[in-house]
């Protein structure tokens, strides 16, 4: 059966909800009402994914915001072949990519003022989480938003290779590579804890 014009490949196709649906056909025919709602929806994702990636709540709001008035403003080309949220996000992660870029060298040129902090010698879950949250925010930008979407946000590698505008082998590879490089480093900490 041949699809027909217009059709998208049923890989790429992510289910809309109709409430979803009608908020979007409604944005294109310009109502601002509508994008609030969905704005509303996203708001909290977008700002924690934006977070994830540059580790600042100021630009991970300024980005958000970015991400949001750019997808309004090209809401006529948005064509549907994805959910809202998949062009949101990839919209997002290539503003969060070029920031981190931006903060990788302002961040170079900074001082720590009190050294830094020492490793805690008792590990908790928080502890834990905020070591890894840390040592995600070190990794190149690449490999932090294919992790972060993958582990954080939950989207499959197909949909991640969308977002990343990347082949999915490629996105795979980031993905090996920042996993082994969270590895090594966490168990470089743990040496240095562990006094070896």
């Amino acid at each position: 059966m041949k699809p027909e014009p217009g059709d998208v490949p049923s890989k790429a196709r992510v289910e809309t909800s109709p409430e979803e649906r009608d908020w979007i056909a409604r944005c294109r025919a310009g109502d601002s009402r509508a994008y609030r709602a969905l704005v509303e929806r996203y708001q909290d994702r977008a700002y924690a994914l934006a977070y994830r990636m540059v580790r600042s709540r100021s630009d991970a709001e300024e980005i958000a915001q970015d991400a949001f008035i750019r997808a309004w403003r090209g809401m006529a080309e948005f064509r549907g072949e994805a959910s809202f949220m998949t062009w949101l996000y990839r919209i997002l992660v290539r503003l969060a990519l070029d920031r981190s870029e931006v903060l990788k060298t302002r961040r170079a040129r900074e001082v720590p003022v009190d050294g830094g902090e020492e490793p805690s010698t008792t590990p908790s879950d928080a502890g834990l989480s905020r070591r890894m949250d840390q040592l995600l925010g070190e990794l190149p930008p690449l490999q932090r938003a294919a992790l972060t979407l993958f582990y954080y946000e939950d989207r499959p590698v197909a949909e991640i290779a969308r977002m990343l505008d990347l082949p999915e082998n490629t996105v795979k590879t980031h993905m090996s590579r920042g996993r082994a490089a969270l590895r090594e480093a966490y168990e470089r900490d743990e040496r240095v804890i562990r006094g070896r």
